[in-house]
């Protein structure tokens, strides 16, 4: 009995960490506030800021423009991993 106890809370642990570690981006669409270069940060009209992954080229961007980020909660920061121009 101990030990078919043991394998059901084993497999409930690896599929509930399976599903965080397989968790997809949130997209967000908005149009740019601002941009800060200098902290790699993006700033959407709603007031929501972004950390952007060095490999966004922050200068291929303008503030006005609608964009659409893909990004991950990370702590208490929403780090960006994509950010494209929106049609």
């Amino acid at each position: 009995m101990r030990n078919k106890l043991a394998s059901v809370v084993l497999l409930t642990a690896t599929l509930g960490f399976g599903a965080v570690a397989m968790a997809t981006p949130t997209e967000t669409l908005g149009t740019i506030k601002s941009i800060n270069a200098k902290t790699l940060s993006v700033t959407l009209m709603d007031g929501s800021v972004y950390k952007v992954a060095k490999s966004i080229k922050l200068a291929d961007f303008k503030a006005g423009e609608k964009v659409k980020v893909e990004w991950e909660m990370k702590g208490k920061s929403k780090d960006a991993t994509l950010m494209t121009a929106a049609s």
